[in-house]
């Protein structure tokens, strides 16, 4: 069975950083696409960053560009999101997903292609 398993949330201060970490297990780590999506209290799960395992290509949503990096471990079948400079506006619990494909930009916003789904991890950004 599939299983997304985040970690690394936590409460930090603005300007602060976090690295989370999203461990993979029971498929092929090297064709997949893995997404990072955020939710915060009363708002729609959106998308922050996305990575294919396949050829490391990556995208990002324009509030995070030059502030995240998502990475990816084949060897740890691991996916990592290095959150840098954050802002209170950045708290919210934070979601992996992993999808059996490659997926272009559009992968930040058609969540519903993604076919599993970590339970998240809170992160709380105060000023």
């Amino acid at each position: 069975e599939v299983q997304l398993v985040e970690s690394g949330g936590g409460l930090v201060q603005a300007g602060g950083s976090l690295r989370l970490s999203c461990a993979i297990s029971g498929f092929t780590f090297d064709d997949y696409a893995i997404g990072w999506f955020l939710q915060a209290p009363g708002k729609e799960r959106e998308g922050v960053s996305c990575i294919n395992t396949s050829d490391g290509s990556t995208y990002y949503a324009d509030s995070v560009l030059g502030r995240f990096t998502i990475s990816s471990d084949n060897a740890k079948n691991t996916v990592y999101l290095q959150m840098n400079s954050l802002k209170p506006e950045d708290t919210a619990v934070y979601y992996c997903a992993a999808k059996h494909e490659t997926l272009g930009p559009a992968g930040l916003y058609l969540l519903y292609e993604y076919n599993y789904w970590g339970q998240g991890t809170q992160v709380t950004v105060s000023s």
